[in-house]
């Protein structure tokens, strides 16, 4: 269902009180996704796949930017929400440090382009599993120039990129969709664009 956003361009306080709500989240189940994937990272190493955990999981770190800006249907959101996850992510003591809220940003572009394109007018399956795949596309792009992808074989490369591309759908797309979706017909959200869509 496309829906469209109010023309108010600025943030009502319920609308930061429930993207910080979201980050908090977020920024947890980010945390949770960093072990888990070192986890499979390290299972995987000895058969030559230890990125494998990572890109398996990849698209739960977009969650953040698509799921607040399904839900408020606002400019920015998409990017605010996921730097935030990431900083809340480094708070709560994420290995890789600082750098994970410059790679939030990276992220949260990718899915606000998407939304972008429709300049804000359209959210439905279209634009939710475009946003997921931007995300994809410009996170894949950092990894290749800072985590020394382009060291990879080509076909070893395809398939991170295939691996993350399908998790990214998932995760940020399809599951973000449908857990939004279900909250608003229960009525919680009638406050926000998303829920008086359902109405």
């Amino acid at each position: 269902m496309a829906t469209t956003n109010s023309n108010k361009m600025g943030w009502e306080l319920k609308e930061i009180i429930l993207v910080a709500m979201c980050c908090i989240v977020f920024g947890v189940v980010y945390l949770v996704a960093v072990y888990l994937s070192s986890f499979i990272n390290t299972a995987c190493t000895p058969m030559g796949l230890g990125f494998l955990g990572n890109e398996l999981l990849f698209g739960v770190w977009f969650m953040a930017s698509t799921f607040a800006a399904y839900i408020l249907q606002k400019p920015g959101v998409a990017l605010v929400s996921e730097i935030i996850a990431a900083l809340i992510e480094v708070l709560l003591g994420n290995m890789y440090g600082p750098m994970v809220i410059v790679t939030g940003f990276v992220q949260g572009i990718g899915s606000e382009l998407a939304f972008a394109a429709f300049r804000y007018r359209r959210f439905d399956w279209s634009t939710m599993l475009l946003a997921a795949a931007c995300s994809c596309i410009i996170s894949f792009v950092w990894s290749f120039v800072r985590s020394g992808y382009g060291e990879l074989a080509v076909p070893l490369l395809a398939l991170f990129f295939i691996i993350r591309l399908a998790s990214s759908v998932l995760f940020a797309g399809v599951i973000c969709k449908v857990v939004a979706d279900k909250l608003a017909r229960t009525g919680l959200l009638k406050s926000y664009a998303l829920g008086r869509a359902h109405e």
